[in-house]
């Protein structure tokens, strides 16, 4: 019995007695209604019914569908799999309504199923919308929310499968799923009347990928998913878990949809693993740093729905689960899928459980013998079975569920009370208490720390200066507002409400046009808006006093309109302008063709897009060229780097649609410009990879598909082989891909060939000094150009390239942490923008900095990216930064015929290092132009 009286008895999930195996194609299914795959962009398309509850009748179970009982040993259900038995269910049970929510990057159904009472399934639309007034909170007033909070019901969501090799998450979806839709006992039923449950598998490619990857052996004994070939997600693979507040990759804009546009879930619930060593699941609450933008009661309810989970399992007997201090998880990064929602004022949940298809080992760990506030019921070592951690995660969906339940006109009303608090702070004037705001309060107090006079609380804390922003402008007259327009996207994807000016209006003294756009802080996601704008001032967090640095779960400093290169104004005090709201996500305004000459168009290099107009250009055979001086298009001066595109038949249309769909202005003149020029060729873009994926290539994919480079992907086999300037112009190096040793021994395994597929054994190999490094040298001597990102640097001084690194000591050791430290952080840097690298960029650009390098070159191609003298950490946490002032970021080398560009911080950080991210495109146009024109 539970504290309430109710059994916890619950149908029992066993393990398989057999292995025989049943292909889920011969299952019967039964006719379900079906809508075509949506051709809207990810983002806009609402979910689409795929069935609606059906009368109820006998459920196909598990064991009769795939021929054993799910957690069964050596088996993994295929997503194929899982979708066929999704609409067998749909078409069986009345608890149940199927929707299809978006398609995932490789084209298969992401669906999401509505579990719930029947009654409450026949009134969902009114619950949903509910739902919706309670998160969005605006016009709604306190009574009016506690009868809302009254009627409606909570909702809850709960994932599996977001991370593919964490096969627990998806398989337990699939018992969750069964269970709710059979359950008769008192708990279900009053959690199915009280709940609105929303089941969701988060990445149906890595699922098909890992599942038949680890089911192709027939001996179950030599069934492994450690060797899979590729990524688990198409470009970013573990990262997938990285993108929510971007939110690029289209599961991750299904899912940002769902969340905060369709559905609004008071408690998600995003299943992981593995385990801490010496435990069977972590599980919140965790540790510190707490990020200052979002409303304590976010946290306060985290607590209260963790204590549950704890305290369900000790219940049930079920020990080894630990919190906090178990592991390093914090709620400091807005990027996971469970910490954007505390931005949004639901409460985000992350467990981490041991398991594995193949039965695996809990380990002795003798500090996890002993019981203690963070781990309250230790477990013995023993060997663990698949079905074991199915089990636990159904207690634990069974605990949040219960939590819901029980406190489900709180959970509500709560939703609103975050809301409205967000709305009243946006408008009045409001301080965030953070830790550069104590320094100055200590500072402050000086030697009178233990008594520090009261009144420097409003003198030092409500300093007017410190406020919080009402609002923020976006100018429409910025110089790339196609970016502007693709940071503002993202807001929109994660619910922020945009609006537009319909006329030119004033605030402040500052004249802004038509089109311009405000993101006011008075709505229900303020804490996401100020996350998304403002710096993060991560605190000083050492082990101990003097000691070494807590090593972060994740980047410390990431705002995104730093990143992006978004101009943008903070409006202090309260302000009107005429406004609308933005419906959906944007294309860029159209540009503009100023000028009616015949000659050709000048375009400046600001705008991003205009790396896609070029190689449409080039695409084309049509000639573009860059001008290399300042150049003047009627009233107007462009900066060096203009692009010059003389007129022709195959070049008008291009340049229209550009301008039309782009947003990029066009000057049309009737003279070619003088001046010196660079013409551009078309590249032969070579991107490394390696066997079982990198993300950082594949976050560069993305990128080079999103301004459609053309562009092969490589592998050190092609590598060690040669004569690579016969295929490639350029080969470009993610941050990840250089090791600090190239030996192949210090490289992680790789599988025997004849252990994989044939067509993955050419992926396999390494990248090592003794036989790639020469081959990569010959390449970039005889013309080519070897284009490092971030990290990837070490292969510039493995090629014998003059490159320094300032964070490297006498004894060549990368200097102590204690003395330099900047373990994600959004940095200032200055720029000579004359130059064919920096076209483009701001004179003052900030870069993301992740354990990257400085570097120190006296001679030609540095000081064209520098940090300053006095060296600014925009956003983030550093520690001796000083070290990189007037450091080299960027250094252009000649090498032999061809050049090796080093790109020193992660120019493309996730795909959100958009400012800095032409650098990279810069460097792919001019390496093999420079090469050609010194020839």
């Amino acid at each position: 019995m539970n504290a309430s009286g109710e059994p916890l008895s619950r149908p029992p999930v066993t393990l398989a007695s057999g292995l025989a195996f049943l292909a889920l194609s011969t299952l019967a299914l039964s006719s379900v209604s079906s809508v075509s795959a949506l051709a809207l962009e990810a983002g806009s398309a609402p979910a689409a019914i795929v069935a609606q509850a059906a009368p109820a009748r006998a459920l196909t179970t598990p064991l009769e569908a795939f021929g054993h009982e799910v957690g069964a040993d050596y088996r993994l259900i295929t997503y194929t799999q899982f979708e066929r038995y999704l609409h067998a269910l749909a078409g069986q049970s009345d608890r149940m309504k199927l929707l299809e929510i978006g398609k995932s990057s490789e084209g298969r159904t992401q669906y999401l199923s509505v579990v719930s009472s029947p009654q409450n399934l026949a009134n969902i639309d009114r619950y949903q919308e509910i739902a919706r007034r309670l998160a969005k909170a605006e016009g709604v007033s306190e009574e009016e929310a506690r009868a809302l909070a009254a009627e409606g019901k909570a909702v809850v969501w709960i994932d599996g499968g977001l991370h593919s090799t964490e096969t627990v998450p998806p398989q337990a979806l699939i018992a969750a799923l069964y269970e709710w839709l059979t359950a008769e006992d008192a708990e279900a039923k009053r959690i199915l009347d009280d709940v609105v449950i929303l089941f969701a598998p988060l990445n149906p490619d890595g699922w098909e990928l890992v599942s038949t990857w680890y089911m192709r052996n027939e001996d179950p004994l030599k069934r492994e998913y450690a060797s899979i070939p590729r990524l688990y997600q198409k470009y970013v693979g573990h990262d997938n878990n990285r993108d929510y507040y971007l939110s690029a990759m289209a599961e991750t804009t299904n899912v940002n949809r769902q969340f905060f546009r369709e559905w609004f879930p008071q408690i998600i619930y995003n299943h992981h693993q593995t385990a801490p060593a010496g435990t069977v699941v972590f599980m919140p609450p965790f540790r510190d740093p707490f990020n200052y933008n979002y409303d304590p009661l976010v946290m306060s309810t985290l607590s209260e729905v963790g204590a549950a989970m704890h305290s369900r399992l000790i219940e049930e007997g079920k020990p080894g689960s630990t919190m906090r201090s178990g592991a390093n998880y914090s709620t400091w990064n807005n990027g996971m899928e469970r910490s954007v929602t505390y931005f949004h004022n639901a409460v985000g949940l992350l467990t981490e459980i041991t398991g594995h298809p193949t039965p695996s080992q809990i380990s002795l760990i003798p500090d996890n013998q002993l019981p203690r506030n963070d781990l309250p019921m230790p477990v013995a070592p023993q060997t663990w079975r698949f079905a074991q951690s199915i089990e636990y995660s159904q207690s634990i969906n069974r605990a949040v569920l219960n939590y819901a339940s029980r406190n489900k006109d709180r959970v509500l009303f709560n939703i609103w009370r975050m809301g409205q608090n967000a709305i009243d702070k946006g408008n009045a004037d409001t301080w965030r208490v953070t830790p550069s705001a104590i320094d100055a309060l200590n500072a402050a107090a000086g030697e009178n720390a233990r008594r520090v006079d009261p009144a420097l609380y409003e003198s030092v804390l409500r300093d007017p200066a410190r406020r919080d922003p009402r609002g923020y402008v976006i100018p429409a007259d910025q110089a790339d507002l196609p970016t502007a327009v693709a940071f503002l996207n993202s807001l929109i994807k994660t619910g922020v409400d945009v609006e537009r000016a319909t006329r030119a209006f004033t605030i402040g003294g500052k004249r802004y046009p038509a089109g311009s756009y405000v993101v006011k802080t008075a709505q229900a996601y303020r804490p996401h808006v100020l996350d998304m704008f403002e710096p993060q001032d991560h605190p000083h967090d050492l082990q101990y006093p003097g000691g070494p640095p807590k090593l972060p779960y994740d980047a410390t400093g990431y705002t995104l309109a730093m990143q992006m290169g978004v101009q943008f104004d903070r409006i202090l005090d309260g302000f009107e302008a005429p406004l609308e709201r933005v419906a959906d996500v944007m294309a860029p305004p159209p540009g503009r063709i100023e000028g009616n000459g015949r000659a050709g168009w000048l375009i400046d290099h600001a705008p991003i897009n205009g790396y896609v107009l070029t190689n449409r250009l080039l695409a084309a055979g049509a000639p573009v060229f860059w001008q290399e001086g300042e150049t003047r298009a009627g009233r107007q001066t462009l900066a060096p780097g203009a692009l010059w595109i003389p007129a022709d038949d195959k070049a008008r249309p291009i340049v229209e649609a550009a301008v039309r769909e782009l947003g990029l202005n066009a000057h049309a003149v009737a003279r070619a410009p003088g001046g010196e020029r660079i013409a551009l060729k078309p590249v032969r873009v070579g991107l490394v990879d390696r066997y079982g994926g990198s993300m950082a290539s594949g976050w560069t994919q993305w990128m080079l598909e999103q301004f459609e480079y053309p562009f092969e992907i490589i592998y050190p086999q092609r590598l060690d082989a040669g004569d690579l300037n016969k295929d490639f112009d350029v080969l470009v190096f993610a941050s990840d891909m250089i090791p600090a040793d190239l030996s192949a021994a210090a490289q992680r395994d790789q599988p025997t060939p004849d252990s994989i597929p044939s067509e993955y054994r050419g992926w396999l190999g390494h990248i090592t000094a003794e036989k790639t490094v020469p081959q990569i040298d010959a390449f970039a001597r005889a013309g080519g150009s070897v284009v490092t990102i971030g990290s990837a640097h070490r292969l510039a001084a493995a090629m014998g390239a003059p490159v320094q690194d300032v964070l490297t000591g006498a004894d060549g050791k990368p200097v102590a942490s204690t003395d330099f430290f900047i373990p994600g952080a959004v940095m200032q840097t200055e720029v000579d923008n004359s130059l064919p690298l920096t076209f483009g960029a701001p004179s003052r650009m900030n870069v993301f900095f992740n354990r990257n390098a400085g570097f120190r070159h006296a001679g030609e191609g540095a000081s064209m990216v520098r940090y300053p003298q006095k060296v600014e950490v925009s956003s983030g946490w550093a520690i001796g930064a000083e070290k990189l002032s007037g450091a080299d970021a960027v250094l252009d080398l000649e090498h032999g015929q061809g050049r090796v560009i080093v790109l020193g911080p992660d120019v493309v950080n996730r795909a959100q290092a958009r400012a800095s991210s032409r650098l990279l495109f810069n460097a792919l146009f001019y390496g093999p132009a420079a090469s050609r024109a010194e020839d």
